[in-house]
């Protein structure tokens, strides 16, 4: 978690994934350190704290979906991300704004609940291994199980030698393909109810409300062991674990470390011609600036605050500014950052340095078919120049015209890979050229192409 973290430490982790913008890494390691000092607080003065929101500004594929993306699973800290132009005004039919704050909850539950079946994986593994057995083997006497399935206690040794010659096969993996019998649960029937627009999750808990009020049916289906297995960690792992824990650690993870992305935050901005009509924009601000400034929303997991949930707005602003948004919501936002465009020793360092880069992926891809690929330096320089050169000529997309530039590059490679396991292939300057002399002949190709 976060605690442990100083801000030099979060912006060197960054930097495994994410090459430049240093200053918008600092802002972002900033305002997560500014966390674990609230919380140092005195309760009274804690509370008055409020988080320093965020504007990232710059064109797109230059890094601000991934440094929010990267801090929170840096810091294990539940995280959404939704595009302001898909709200709309509360009245009008598309998704109100108080919807993301509901699904970062839901995330908040799945992130604490996944956390619980790990912590109680072996003593579900137990369960389920017993609960196989006796479907392997059933016994005479009636007993209850954990499952409640009814199965038979032995009337003497000798069967629980063979119940552990059964356990040692399944254990060994001889079992796993035998075919047995298994009672599973049917997934609740979705019963559609009209509601109106911004009050979908009343929907929601009338939904879980029917779903409690009808019985689960339940079904015998025949699986492999294997499968059979997996499936009843799974259920003794949901047995196991206690839901209202789950949903009270989740509540304060969502309040306390919760991070919301806005991205295209620069499409809600108001038109200054006002011809336009406000439903994506003025009024879409006006219903953001309470769940921003701090409030209460209804979720079906109970109330939650928005008060200290970081919220970091993203956009291109090319055809407006930040202030353009109105005051009020500018003030919920009072650190701004602006990201630089790519150059091509940026693009370089892309395919060289990262943890996943690029060059990494497509060598373990192609490695499956036996085929060793190697990039020289003057190979990459020369897709770094492709890369500057076309974002220049044509729509600057960042970094995402590496991924085109290099599918294009091993597109052949690609699809003679199977025919040629063991060869050994040296992807240099000259080779990048030859795969990509269509767009040194034609570069106005590349606007269809790219």
């Amino acid at each position: 978690m976060e605690e442990s973290l100083t801000p030099k430490q979060i912006v060197e982790e960054l930097d495994k994934y994410i090459i430049g913008q240093d200053e918008a890494k600092k802002m972002v390691a900033i305002a997560l350190r500014n966390r674990w000092r609230r919380r140092q607080l005195p309760e009274d003065l804690r509370d008055e704290v409020a988080p320093k929101n965020i504007i990232m500004i710059g064109p797109t594929g230059v890094g601000k979906t991934e440094i929010a993306r990267r801090l929170a699973k840096l810091t294990k800290s539940p995280f959404y991300k939704v595009e302001a132009s898909k709200f709309t005004e509360v009245g009008y039919v598309g998704r109100d704004v108080e919807s993301m704050v509901r699904d970062l909850m839901e995330i908040g539950v799945n992130m604490v609940k996944k956390e619980e079946k790990e912590r109680v994986r072996k003593k579900a593994e137990a369960l389920a291994e017993e609960a196989l057995l006796d479907i392997l083997l059933p016994r005479t006497r009636p007993r209850h199980s954990p499952l409640n399935i009814s199965v038979h206690q032995p009337p003497q040794t000798e069967p629980d030698a063979t119940r552990e010659k059964f356990r040692q096969l399944f254990r060994e993996g001889k079992l796993d393909h035998r075919i047995v019998e298994v009672e599973v649960e049917l997934p609740s029937v979705h019963v559609g109810i009209m509601s109106m627009p911004g009050m979908e999750d009343i929907e929601s808990q009338l939904q879980d409300m029917f779903s409690k009020m009808f019985p689960k049916k339940k079904k015998i289906r025949k699986m492999k062991v294997k499968e059979a297995y997996e499936y009843l960690v799974q259920r003794e792992s949901e047995r196991l674990i206690d839901q209202d824990k789950v949903i009270e650690l989740a509540k304060e993870r969502v309040e306390q470390n919760g991070i919301i992305f806005l991205d295209e935050i620069d499409k809600i901005c108001s038109r200054s011609d006002g011809k336009q009509p406000d439903v994506s924009r003025e009024g879409v601000q006006r219903d953001l600036l309470p769940v921003v400034e701090g409030c209460v929303v209804n979720t079906k997991y109970g109330m939650i605050k928005t008060d200290h949930i970081l919220f970091i707005a993203a956009g291109a602003f090319h055809f407006s500014k930040p202030s353009d948004l109105i005051p009020e919501l500018q003030g919920r936002f009072p650190l701004r950052v602006e990201l630089s465009p790519l150059t091509k020793d940026d693009f370089y360092k892309i395919l060289t340095e990262p943890r996943n880069a690029l060059t990494i992926q497509y060598k373990a891809l192609l490695a499956t078919e036996g085929v060793e690929i190697e990039f020289t330096e003057d190979g990459l320089k020369e897709i770094a120049s492709f890369a500057e050169k076309i974002n220049q000529e044509t729509e600057n997309i960042g970094a995402r015209r590496l991924y085109t530039l290099m599918e294009r590059v091993l597109h052949n490679l690609s699809f003679e890979a199977p025919e040629r396991a063991g060869e050994k292939v040296v992807i240099d300057a000259q080779y990048v050229k030859e795969q990509l002399k269509d767009f040194q002949e034609d570069i106005d190709l590349t606007r269809y192409i790219l």
